[in-house]
């Protein structure tokens, strides 16, 4: 098996040499100058390995990507451990400077069958050539030991329409705050975000953006994520929060590679991630002919792709009932793997009739999807408003509202739960713990 190999930089002609002297497994098929070339040689098809001798600052996680998109593994030469860890972060292999040309192809053929999913048979490469065999450097240090991220992530989804996705999600975030968890609320909403606005917050530097950014670069870690996440105090319990993009023009600031190196950091240090997304799951970028270009709705279906628990809230009314079993078609064809919980929101007798729960469940099983309804939230313009108006949760402006509750009843651990679900129960209802 022969793999074809691009590299960059002008001041390796014996990196080059090398390989070529092996005689093994790895062709060099082109030198490049600097890495536009490189990704124009990689995209084209020519390669299925690139070295980066030189420059290994440019690379990026989208580039990675993008490069891994085509089926083009990349290794990185650096004799800086910051750099290394850098890399690491953005899933790109590395190597000291001075490494034997042998082990160099060993490499190339490692990361490469790792990209593919093949098994590289052992001994592949020539046994070293001293001739070409690189100046000694100190031993690579090992990788630093990340946490695997443990973390709960909980998406929020629904049609478009206003369903209460962005007031559900900012008062699931308060209720697990106020259990003692450790929650970090993300807005990833590309068309309207407004946690900031719901929570009374003047931050208008899209701390999703910036951590993208971060992530992006390979200089994400936990304390740069806290740094970027703004605080929100409550009476109850504490939260942090990513705020969203302040234009929805800014959307191509929230790549999907970004945003799931986001995620993936945000659940390494929190003990929930709740992220409230937009509605659109188009993937109208599919008719472009580049299909690595950034993805319109990306912060909405990589969420969905990765989470843990999947909200989809409608709303119990005349229009928000069909657009919900629109929706969820369209869900399932977007992302066949998730297995979303049904919540109605704003469920009133004025819009659906008596009995508004019986009419909505007998309708649900007429017409609707295999997802069956789980929770039924009610309308509570009352203490919706007074929320918004103070810029705080319901359980600060309106603690013993029904809606609070219902929304308390939908996350809480099971042992608090009440004995009663219907949120048009006229028995009255203990008041949850704080």
């Amino acid at each position: 098996m022969s793999i074809p190999v691009v590299t960059v930089g002008q001041s390796r002609e014996d990196l080059v040499g090398g390989l070529e002297r092996l005689h093994g497994p790895v062709t060099v098929v082109r030198r490049c100058a600097e890495l536009p070339e490189l990704l124009a040689a990689c995209q084209s098809g020519l390669a299925r390995a690139a070295v980066v001798a030189e420059g290994s600052e440019g690379l990026t996680a989208s580039l990675v990507d993008r490069l891994g998109a085509v089926g083009v593994a990349i290794i990185a030469l650096t004799d800086s451990a910051e750099e290394a860890a850098r890399l690491r972060k953005i899933r790109v292999a590395s190597a000291l400077t001075g490494v034997e040309s042998a082990e160099l192809s060993d490499r190339i053929a490692d990361a490469v069958a790792q990209l593919t999913g093949a098994v590289r048979p052992a001994n592949l490469s020539a046994p070293a050539d001293t001739g070409a065999a690189l100046t000694t450097d100190p031993v690579q240090p090992e990788p630093e030991a990340e946490a695997d991220p443990t973390g709960e992530l909980i998406v929020v989804w629904g049609p478009a329409g206003s369903p209460g996705r962005t007031t559900i999600a900012v008062n699931i975030a308060g209720e697990m705050a106020s259990d003692g968890r450790d929650v970090l609320l993300v807005d990833a909403d590309t068309y309207g975000a407004s946690i900031a606005a719901v929570l009374g917050l003047l931050d208008e530097s899209a701390g999703l953006a910036q951590a993208c950014r971060l992530a992006d670069q390979g200089l994400l870690d936990a304390d740069a994520l806290r740094k970027v996440a703004a605080t929100v105090a409550t009476a109850s319990g504490t939260f942090r929060v990513l705020t969203g993009i302040t234009r929805a023009d800014r959307w191509t600031e929230l790549r999907a590679t970004a945003v799931g190196l986001v995620l993936e950091r945000a659940r390494q240090i929190a003990d929930v991630v709740v992220v409230d997304t937009g509605f659109c799951l188009e993937a109208d970028e599919e008719l472009s002919f580049d299909t690595v270009a950034p993805r319109r709705n990306a912060a909405t279906l990589r969420p969905l792709e990765l989470a843990d628990t999947v909200y989809a809230v409608g709303a119990a009314d005349p229009v928000g009932v069909p657009r919900m079993v629109r929706a969820l078609a369209e869900l399932e064809g977007a992302v066949p793997q998730s297995t979303p919980t049904v919540v109605m929101n704003k469920v009133r007798s004025s819009s659906v009739g008596r009995a508004p729960e019986r009419q909505l469940r007998d309708a649900w099983e007429r017409y609707g999807p295999a997802s069956g309804l789980k929770t039924f939230l009610p309308y509570d313009p009352a203490a919706a408003d007074a929320a918004l108006l103070a810029g705080s949760l319901l359980l600060e402006a309106a603690p013993e509202s029904a809606l609070r509750r219902a929304i308390r009843d939908l996350v809480c651990a099971p042992d608090q739960r009440k004995l009663r679900s219907s949120v048009f129960s006229s028995t009255p209802r203990r008041r949850a713990k704080d």
